[in-house]
């Protein structure tokens, strides 16, 4: 037997700081602090996230290596996210990796947070080795949703991914945030739309969806129509929202997730694949994880969905991600800096 590989991985693209700690593609421990202090805004204040990033990050290191049962001088590699995110957040995770790797004197390894939730889809925990849960087999169509992006991607290996399909303006989770923000729920509403809309009727009102041609999506114009909606309703009767919140979140949820499907469904057949995956915040969704559940009865999908702590930003995702990358022996140097803007595929 061969020295295990443990690799350490470091996120910090928006809110949440995270650590995790996977050895030989096992997950072992994985520690996420979220930042209570964006609810007050509305929405993720940048400078706020950084400082609260440079606040938890030694604890949170500290916490994944403690649950792991690992010591640092143990470590093979560490990995972080290099982007896509806020710069403010991504500067704080590469900046301790950069000092981390340099102090262990161990590899660093960049990592890109797409791939990284696409590739969730392979972290191996206790309990999921238990079940007998399965990875998705090569190639496969991975819908990432989240409160940034909007992507199908055709995922052919770990490393070749081609997106097929993308938002030209608002990303889903950002729909499901503006429209329960309209309905003046607080914020993170995108999940309270999830929750009333459990009541609701999703066929009580009708909002137009976009007609983009070939595998792109665009929210808005539902937007805009959605907010209309609510001011006209809202004029007529002052507590139109309340009176009518689970038929209006029912409705709005109904109308994005079909948005999203019909594409995917498009996508499925124009390049004859039947494994299915979702990833990224929104993939937490449970109208979502339902109709995907039907289309798979429905037209034979082989439908893979992650386990809830791995569909929002986490750590375990960008461990899996580094410890793929080791083995290759894709390594970063001490030169690398945070993108902001990393478009998947891309090595810059």
């Amino acid at each position: 037997m061969g020295k295990s590989v443990i690799i350490l991985g470091i996120e910090s693209s928006c809110d949440d700081t995270a650590a995790a700690v996977i050895k030989d593609g096992k997950l072992l421990a994985n520690i996420v602090a979220s930042q209570n202090v964006h609810k007050a805004y509305g929405g993720v204040v940048p400078e706020l996230a950084s400082r609260a990033h440079q606040q938890n990050i030694i604890p949170v290191v500290d916490q994944a290596l403690k649950k792991a049962g690992v010591g640092k001088e143990e470590l093979s590699a560490v990995a972080f996210t290099r982007g896509p995110g806020l710069m403010g957040s991504l500067l704080v995770g590469t900046s301790f990796a950069k000092a981390f790797a340099m102090g262990m004197n161990i590899p660093l390894i960049e990592v890109n947070h797409m791939q990284g939730h696409i590739l969730a889809h392979f972290i191996k925990t206790e309990k999921m080795v238990e079940k007998g849960e399965e990875s998705p087999e090569f190639p496969f169509l991975c819908l990432t949703v989240s409160g940034g992006h909007t992507q199908i991607v055709l995922v052919n290996d770990y490393f070749d991914m081609k997106v097929i399909g993308e938002t030209i303006d608002d990303a889903a989770g950002e729909a499901f945030d503006k429209a329960a923000k309209i309905m003046g729920l607080p914020y993170p509403g995108g999940p309270l739309i999830d929750k009333y809309a459990k009541e609701g009727n999703p066929m009580a009102f009708t909002f137009s969806k976009p007609q983009l041609p070939e595998l792109n999506y665009s929210f808005s114009g539902l937007k805009t129509g959605f907010m209309n909606f609510i001011n006209n309703g809202t004029a007529k009767n002052p507590d139109f929202v309340e009176q009518h919140k689970a038929d209006i979140c029912a409705s709005i949820q109904y109308t994005i997730i079909d948005i999203l499907l019909n594409k995917l469904k498009k996508a499925a057949k124009q390049h004859s694949i039947s494994r299915i995956a979702i990833a990224g915040g929104v993939s937490a969704n449970s109208g979502l994880r339902e109709a995907l559940y039907k289309l798979e009865k429905e037209l034979g999908w082989k439908v893979f969905i992650p386990e809830f702590e791995f569909c929002t930003d986490n750590a375990a995702m960008i461990a899996i991600t580094g410890y793929y990358k080791y083995m290759r022996k894709e390594y970063s140097n001490q030169g690398v800096a945070p993108l902001p803007r990393y478009i998947l595929g891309s090595n810059e």
